[in-house]
């Protein structure tokens, strides 16, 4: 595992499209799919990364809370050649077992990760219902052996302001995480 930050993609950037395997139920699914009424945000995550793994209740809770008023995707970007635990047929088993109500996307080309700058897991994108980018990085401060309780405090935060109609913060702290493993 390499210890990564995320680069901070710049606020105000615009959703990048997208099309992908669902794993969950083995369909494409694009980025016009998304509500055009609701705020979005675009997770990369993958089934191995300990980072990840430490929040996996949080990511129940947080989108269990919120999938009635924000769209939640997540996506795999790994080389599921060198790491087989991330493949597509994993990242289903882990989607049905943590009961993920949100797609689980395989970005088997890397090139969706790419275009959101995304270098590690997790990390986080929020988009507003216009897909403008509005919050990116951390779940939270909290991190396997760091002795913090995950809380998605920061990500929480971003989408109260927003379905409040305040301004989110632009006092935002990159996500760390496992790099994602890129192909040679």
């Amino acid at each position: 595992m390499a210890l990564t930050y995320s680069k901070m993609l710049d606020l105000g950037t615009s959703l990048p499209k997208f099309e992908l395997l669902n794993v969950v139920n083995n369909s494409k699914y694009n980025s016009d799919l998304l509500s055009k009424n609701k705020g979005k945000v675009i997770m990369f995550i993958c089934n191995h990364c300990p980072y990840v793994i430490h929040y996996h209740e949080q990511l129940k809770s947080i989108t269990e809370k919120y999938i009635p008023n924000i769209d939640f995707v997540a996506i795999s970007s790994n080389d599921i050649e060198n790491y087989p635990q991330d493949s597509p047929e994993k990242m289903k088993e882990l989607a049905k077992k943590l009961k993920f109500k949100f797609p689980y996307l395989f970005d088997e080309t890397q090139e969706v990760a790419k275009q959101y700058q995304a270098l590690c897991t997790p990390e986080f994108y929020f988009f507003d219902k216009n897909n403008i980018l509005v919050y990116r990085g951390r779940l939270d401060d909290s991190s396997p052996g760091n002795g913090k309780k995950a809380t998605g405090k920061d990500l929480r935060e971003a989408i109260e302001c927003y379905l409040n109609g305040e301004k989110i913060t632009e006092n935002q702290y990159p996500s760390m995480g496992c790099n994602i493993k890129w192909k040679v």
